[in-house]
């Protein structure tokens, strides 16, 4: 397994109470495969993918990523295992306004010497070989989605957590971004959890996981295109 978390709780002050968020999760994330995490808001779906990007430390249960344990890592080595390791595709794409689709990548790389090039093949991967010099404001909502899960790309993650990358598009465009992140993930190798309160496009995806008040009530598995066995 690429991203495991195992019985974690997330709890957060709640007046003179606190608030679960979390409750007893587990769940296991293999390479190559794509995990989709659904529920109501609230469920604790959002909670769960900043667990699982390390930006927030649970109160009990572990979490490793890669075989690192990050329990006891201090704040830059968790930062150093974020840029290493995960990559993260946000709900909306932030994309620097004043740089083109290839630079927003370039300035991801921790190796400068092969950013521009690695940064074309990733544009390539989502089809944008051809907007590579164009700025946000000259591209599309789905096009700039696409830029921002290439950005989330450019250092080799072993995990790739998405934060719903449909809520702001269309019908058609929605299902090709889900369509790409599936290839994507078996492409590249990831351990891929994707968040959505969208059901609509998840016939391809490798698992699907509810969570309910915090529960993860189920993992189901669903059959891929490539009838690859997916451990559950």
């Amino acid at each position: 397994m690429s991203l495991t978390l195992t019985d974690v709780t997330l709890t957060y002050p709640d007046g003179d109470s606190r608030l679960t968020a979390l409750d007893h999760v587990t769940l296991d994330v293999p390479r190559g495969s794509l995990t989709a995490v659904v529920g109501p808001s609230g469920s604790g779906k959002s909670s769960l993918l900043a667990v699982a990007a390390t930006l927030i430390t649970p109160d009990t249960g572990t979490v490793v990523v890669d075989g690192t344990a990050t329990a006891g890592l201090s704040r830059a080595e968790l930062t150093d295992l974020r840029r290493h390791k995960i990559g993260i595709v946000f709900q909306q794409p932030n994309l620097l306004p004043a740089l083109t689709a290839a630079e927003q990548l370039q300035v991801m790389s921790h190796i400068p010497a092969e950013a521009r090039t690695r940064a074309l093949d990733l544009l390539d991967a989502v089809g944008l070989a051809a907007q590579a010099h164009r700025r946000p404001h000259q591209l599309s909502g789905g096009q700039r989605q696409r830029v921002n899960i290439a950005r989330a790309l450019m250092n080799d993650p072993v995990v790739l957590l998405v934060d719903e990358p449909t809520s702001a598009l269309d019908h058609e465009r929605g299902a090709a971004v889900l369509d790409l992140l599936t290839r994507l993930t078996h492409r590249q190798a990831t351990a891929t959890v994707l968040v959505t309160h969208d059901r609509t496009h998840l016939t391809a995806v490798d698992r699907i996981a509810e969570v309910h008040d915090g529960r993860l009530t189920s993992a189901q598995a669903r059959s891929v295109s490539n009838s690859r066995e997916v451990a559950q």
